[in-house]
């Protein structure tokens, strides 16, 4: 009896979930066991899931996203009533796990990959953000919530590339303004502080905006930026380029170098053509341009504070040395 009554509660929640609101979303999590073991396995098709994982699921592997820390698997149980994306206008939305519903709002919109969306609730981690109709709207992350369109490019793109034309920016007084600029992509016309106007002859009025259509561009592809430095316009016509950090990866321009951190400045990997540095997996990053740093940020912060090159202070077993980057960079105006 139990059995049927669970499975014709699961019937109605899939032809009537709006009607059952967030009720039926917590059951129906429950049952396609969406939440396992502090990681989010979402079925998405018929014989698919998502999986957002710090390790490598124990299943067949189609595709992965470093940077969302996204998997692709083959669901072999093939749940029949897949979690699908919400390409409407959502008049609500909650943070759902197999217990709680946390109703709120988005109050800070996905800024391409250095920062995720926040909610205006304290929400637990793994859970799905989804409407009164159980579409999905994000995935909540220890670091915040990975928007819907970022799932839903993971799931439609044949490639996990991301693109890059060398600048993070953020809002700031209703303006788009670039906050660091990477050193090494050359000929970077972009400058701290210039305010990004136009893109393709169109105005740009949010960060989040801006950086997922750049993000989202084609590799090679090109772009006319449009930027207000100081009282004047002015126009750059620029290459879109691989990006190589953020989101669950180190963004501190040093992976155009193929170097990587952890959270505590230790170097994680290096890619196998840039160990002629002379850097090993362990090593700890000291100091950037003779400045003392401690997070990720600070290494963004300062590294193109430099001429000819970046001057790098690093420890191995108490004993510290320095590793220099060539790299060119614009002086600030």
């Amino acid at each position: 009896m139990f059995r049927l009554f669970l499975a014709l509660n699961f019937l109605l929640l899939n032809l009537f979930a709006c009607k059952g609101g967030y009720e039926s979303c917590k059951l129906k999590i429950t049952h396609s066991q969406a939440i396992q073991n502090k990681t989010l396995q979402i079925p998405v098709l018929e014989n698919k899931r998502v999986v957002f994982s710090k390790y490598i699921p124990n299943a067949k592997v189609i595709k992965y996203d470093p940077f969302l820390s996204l998997y692709l698997i083959d669901d072999r149980k093939k749940f029949k009533h897949p979690f699908k994306i919400n390409n409407h206008l959502s008049l609500g939305v909650a943070s759902v796990d197999k217990k709680r519903a946390i109703e709120g709002k988005v109050v800070k919109k996905q800024i391409g990959l250095n920062s995720f969306a926040s909610f205006s609730e304290k929400i637990d981690t793994p859970s799905l953000l989804l409407n009164s109709c159980c579409a999905l709207e994000g995935i909540v992350t220890p670091q915040g919530i990975i928007e819907k369109e970022y799932v839903e490019r993971f799931l439609k793109s044949k490639s996990i590339d991301y693109g890059d034309i060398g600048i993070r920016v953020e809002d700031k007084k209703k303006q788009i303004i670039i906050k660091r600029v990477n050193p090494f992509i050359e000929d970077n016309p972009f400058v701290e502080g210039d305010s990004i106007v136009g893109l393709n002859g169109e105005k740009v009025r949010d960060s989040a905006t801006f950086m997922r259509k750049i993000l989202f561009s084609k590799i090679g592809s090109y772009h006319k930026i449009k930027v207000k430095r100081a009282s004047k316009n002015v126009y750059f016509k620029v290459q879109v380029q691989k990006r190589y950090g953020g989101g669950y990866i180190s963004d501190t321009f040093l992976e155009q170098k193929g170097i990587y951190f952890s959270h505590n400045l230790t170097v994680m990997k290096i890619a196998n053509e840039f160990k002629g540095y002379g850097l090993k997996v362990g090593d700890r990053l000291m100091q950037v341009n003779g400045t003392k740093v401690s997070n990720i940020a600070d290494i963004r912060e300062h590294i193109s504070d430099f001429k000819y090159f970046a001057s790098l202070l690093f420890e191995r077993d108490h004993f510290q040395f320095f590793v220099n980057i060539k790299g060119k960079v614009r002086s600030k105006k």
